[in-house]
């Protein structure tokens, strides 16, 4: 894996790491690969893999470290020493796969395509996820973005009367 671009690493590491998140009972929300190359650092988001179950806690994202350290080790991506982050996905969770743009519909989330003309960012409420579009109500009107046209999607966090509704829709005015 040495030799890699950090996309290259990020999308071995993820491969790698989701084959085995199953067999813990989490999901891989998203892994990152920051820093110089003489600095790097891993990020690696995970959430239970119920989706009911409540978030995931400081506790159990310790409990999880040791096997996901162990595989990026046994892995060996970087030469040298790198930082590994392991933490929950958080309020601005970020949205990559179908299920996630299906599992959280109704959240308000923030939207960046690929490199294309026009219009490239996009905010609104989504909608969910249909025959290879992504499906948003923007302030402006309804939108159907093709998935393999979405470089970034992560919740928008949004805080009224004091609760919060976003990173997995917990208010009781979020949709699940």
């Amino acid at each position: 894996m040495r030799g890699l671009s950090p996309e290259e690493m990020r999308e071995e590491l993820l491969e790698a790491l989701e084959a085995a998140a199953p067999a813990h009972d989490v999901d891989v929300v998203d892994v990152e690969v920051v820093g110089s190359a003489k600095a790097r650092t891993i990020r690696v988001r995970i959430d239970h893999a119920d989706e009911d179950a409540d978030p995931i806690t400081l506790d159990e994202v310790s409990a999880q470290s040791g096997w996901i350290s162990d595989l990026i080790d046994e892995l060996d991506p970087i030469e040298g020493s790198f930082m590994l982050e392991v933490s929950s996905p958080g309020l601005s969770r970020p949205l990559r796969r179908p299920h996630d743009f299906e599992r959280f519909a109704g959240e308000q989330v923030s939207l960046k395509l690929k490199a294309a003309e026009g219009r490239r960012r996009y905010t609104g409420t989504l909608k969910g996820y249909d025959e290879g579009l992504v499906r948003l109500s923007c302030d402006d009107g309804d939108v159907a973005i093709p998935f393999d046209e979405i470089r970034s999607c992560t919740i928008k966090p949004t805080f009224d009367d004091g609760t919060h509704k976003g990173a997995k829709g917990r208010s009781s005015a979020g949709k699940r």
